[in-house]
């Protein structure tokens, strides 16, 4: 699943907007931040454009975390 993240800046506040793509649409997604970036250079108001992914079929959780304690990596050459 793909997510763009974008803001506007209008004169009394920011709004913040997000737009949704399935896993398998990531041409859609880029083209829409094109599209969004066009429109910034143009000089409107869309700003700070910005993409995010997730893996449903991950293997592991996202995020950095200390191993299990059942992991024993070694180094092979001292």
């Amino acid at each position: 699943m793909y997510m763009i993240y974008w803001t506007t800046t209008a004169p009394d506040a920011r709004r913040h907007h997000a737009q949704e793509f399935t896993g398998d649409d990531l041409r859609a997604a880029l083209q829409f931040m094109e599209s969004l970036r066009s429109r910034q250079r143009a000089g409107e108001a869309p700003g700070f454009i910005t993409m995010c992914a997730e893996n449903p079929n991950a293997v592991g959780p996202a995020g950095a975390a200390d191993p299990h304690a059942d992991y024993q990596w070694k180094k092979r050459r001292r």
